[in-house]
């Protein structure tokens, strides 16, 4: 099935584990006498998330919310939709935002709005994949795992219309529909 794209990047699993290990050390030297709450971005981050928090050694707790903005198609429609809120209370909790890709910034900046909202003491973003090409709202993101600048990016729980999560790698494919 992959054979029909044309592989443009491949991140093979071993660099994975290493940069999930190295953002794990990170978040847990900087949250050393906090309790982080981690929510994660369904459905993409569910490999990512649940790697980095077996490696981040302090306590935490986890939520998860979904939005929807691609549905079947390789680029964002735009228009996001929360199918699924947090459900923990974060007021005046540290909070990280744990998502698999940025691309546009418009998901993840309807999100950071959202979560604001809450009133926690801080947001971070933290991502697996900081993608370049097509960014139209920048974000600050302060945890991140690797930078790639074009394609559609799959594996490692990224999918593209529910295809490819279950590759231990990532790649990125140039898609023609």
């Amino acid at each position: 099935m992959i054979n029909r794209y044309r592989i443009l990047k491949k991140i093979p699993e071993k660099e994975i584990r290493q940069q999930v290990k190295k953002i794990a050390q990170n978040i847990a030297n900087e949250y050393q006498n906090q309790e982080p709450v981690l929510i994660g971005v369904l459905n993409g981050v569910f490999i990512f998330l649940s790697d980095l928090v077996r490696e981040i050694s302090i306590p935490l707790k986890i939520d998860f919310v979904r939005l929807a903005s691609y549905g079947s198609k390789n680029v964002s429609s735009g228009k996001i939709t929360l199918t699924k809120d947090i459900e923990l209370s974060i007021k005046g909790k540290p909070v990280i935002i744990v998502e698999d890709i940025i691309d546009t910034g418009l998901t993840l900046s309807y999100l950071v709005r959202h979560v604001k909202g809450r009133e926690p003491e801080s947001v971070k973003i933290c991502t697996l994949i900081n993608k370049l090409e097509r960014r139209e709202k920048e974000i600050g993101i302060d945890y991140w795992g690797f930078e790639i600048k074009e394609g559609f990016v799959v594996g490692y729980g990224l999918d593209y219309n529910e295809k490819f999560r279950y590759l231990p790698y990532i790649l990125s494919l140039e898609i023609k529909d």
